[in-house]
């Protein structure tokens, strides 16, 4: 099966410059500082008129965790049909209860939508936030989830590799799996090789200073030391050399 690389791009930008790094596919965010939030739907027209690129879209209405009220729902439900209606591919999310599985009854609904234009159904790193990694994944088999986004259940993708393997070996026939979180071009092969897994997810972040993020003792930036005065972008350097990595 042919390896793939998928870019994490939180604005237009970001994914112009993973399709001119030679990325096929896109996991589309805004708010990437927060983990990914749902897109505008400016972002995601303009990306689908002038590039080729395959377009995930986000599905999270705020930051923290996926255990979503129903208010927040009927957000989300709302801005899947949204974004499939304006030429979403398909649609990464996560639905959690309070004790760390699956919502089935949220989740169905959310694959419904995606099914209903036919796109792909992908259970993001929510994943990495539950009880039982194996009784998980057979449950969103069951549901009709394509792929799902995980570390492992790690803070990065070669700490969780020995789960991401084992996963690959008992589901990867069943399910895509699709490993991110720290991946780079000196890794990602490695990963790959190890795992038996054909697909991994990068975000190939740079930075880009803002002379206006501070003024005074006013300050609107979310960094750290040194790039307090900088926003991330996706490097289109970065992304060809994890390309040719592989």
């Amino acid at each position: 099966m042919e390896r793939m690389i998928e870019i994490c791009c939180g604005s237009y930008e970001d994914a112009l410059n993973a399709y001119r790094g030679g990325a096929s596919r896109i996991e589309l965010n805004s708010g990437l500082y927060l983990g990914g939030l749902t897109p505008s739907l400016g972002t995601l027209i303009l990306t689908k008129k002038n590039t080729e690129l395959k377009v995930i879209t986000m599905l999270r209405p705020r930051g923290a965790g996926f255990h979503y009220t129903d208010d927040e729902f009927e957000v989300m439900k709302n801005d899947a049909v949204l974004m499939m209606e304006h030429g979403a591919d398909g649609i990464a999310f996560g639905c959690l209860d309070e004790n760390g599985h699956v919502n089935v009854k949220q989740t169905q609904q959310i694959i419904n939508i995606i099914k209903e234009f036919d796109g792909e159904v992908v259970f993001h790193r929510a994943f990495d936030c539950v009880k039982d990694p194996y009784q998980t994944i057979e449950k969103l088999i069951d549901m009709g989830v394509q792929r799902i986004l995980t570390s492992g259940l790690k803070p990065k993708a070669m700490e969780g590799k020995e789960l991401i393997k084992d996963l690959q070996m008992k589901y990867g026939d069943q399910i895509e799996i699709l490993a991110g979180s720290g991946i780079n071009a000196c890794n990602a092969l490695e990963l790959m090789n190890y795992t038996g897994i054909t697909q991994v997810h990068s975000s190939c972040k740079d930075w880009v200073n803002d002379p206006t993020t501070q003024c005074y003792d006013v300050t609107f930036g979310y960094a750290d030391e040194p790039h307090e005065m900088d926003y991330d972008v996706v490097s289109q350097e970065l992304v060809e050399k994890i390309v040719n990595s592989l």
